[in-house]
């Protein structure tokens, strides 16, 4: 509760002991407790890096995966300290879900789930393993995988665009208004993405094609949201994105010090107070130096000792 994200407009609710926001939660840990077993978090992300070389270094899981894995593992730690079975948190990699639809080869999601669960191995962190559609239809192609994954758990794109709408209402319910929300986080991902380098088609067109995709992206999410509940009925749900006072999620920061951007759509940058993620273009116009890793590929950037973000 320390770590989670809230929406700005719900930043009123920072109390760490909301009873609200506890309550859906609380049985799961309750029932792990009294069998003394560690607390079961899920949390759907990672799935692999942007397709835009002005956000991101490259495909592979670099130093801002390693911190955000280094902070979760931390917060494991942690826990430990108050509770000794401590808690388990699952990656569940969903790049595989909807990497048709944003425009991530099938091989670079594969490659980037080897290497992050190689870093986690390499980093020793017992308490975190990840989950990915590879793993539950495990003889199936692709898209069989995904085609199986919405015959069972999707739901119909007309009853997300009513949600949507509804959420943009003041009289819109907590569900609509957290639709509304992912809608338009997900819209600018996706056109962030589409706008690299290379490519030719107008604004205008590729904000279009972005909310047509946004849509599926968010269907295939909850349906992979629903075979998760299904296949870890006891976990308590994490979710990188904001969640409002009382939802079924929490939202869990990626990093230490707070930051609105995750590992796969920016790069990470050491500054005099630390690390904090940012795109490569914002990194690259502080003329902050390219960092690598031992075998020669890209990990990071670092500002010079005078610099700081406010240049």
């Amino acid at each position: 509760m320390r770590f989670r994200r809230v929406p700005k407009s719900s930043e009123s609710c920072g109390d760490s002991e909301c009873q609200k926001c506890s309550s859906s939660h609380l049985p799961n840990i309750i029932s792990a407790v009294k069998n003394n077993k560690p607390v079961t978090f899920v949390l759907p992300a990672f799935p692999g890096k942007s397709p835009n070389l002005k956000k991101v270094l490259g495909t592979l899981p670099d130093r801002a995966e390693e911190l955000s894995l280094d902070f979760l593992g931390d917060l494991c730690k942690r826990i430990k300290k108050y509770y000794l079975p401590g808690i388990k948190i699952i990656i569940c990699s969903d790049g595989r879900v909807f990497s048709d639809v944003v425009g991530m080869k099938e091989s670079d999601v594969t490659a980037y789930q080897v290497e992050l669960d190689r870093l986690i191995n390499e980093m020793a962190l017992s308490d975190i393993s990840t989950f990915n559609l590879d793993d539950y239809y495990k003889e199936l192609d692709f898209v069989q995988m995904r085609d199986e994954l919405m015959g069972v758990y999707g739901k119909s794109l007309d009853s997300l665009r009513e949600n949507v709408r509804n959420g943009s209402k003041p009289s819109g319910n907590l569900e609509e208004k957290e639709a509304n929300r992912m809608y338009c986080g997900i819209t600018r991902f996706l056109f962030e993405d589409a706008m690299h380098p290379g490519q030719t088609k107008s604004r205008a067109s590729i904000q279009k094609e972005a909310r047509a995709k946004t849509y599926e992206v968010i269907r295939r999410s909850n349906a992979w949201t629903e075979l998760i509940a299904e296949y870890f009925p006891e976990a308590v749900r994490l979710s990188i994105h904001p969640q409002t006072c009382g939802s079924k999620k929490l939202g869990i920061r990626l990093i230490g010090n707070e930051s609105w951007m995750t590992p796969w759509h920016g790069v990470a940058v050491e500054t005099n107070e630390g690390f904090v993620l940012l795109k490569r273009s914002e990194a690259e116009d502080l003329g902050a130096e390219l960092i690598y890793f031992s075998d020669g590929r890209p990990s990071h950037y670092k500002l010079k000792a005078d610099q700081n973000l406010s240049m």
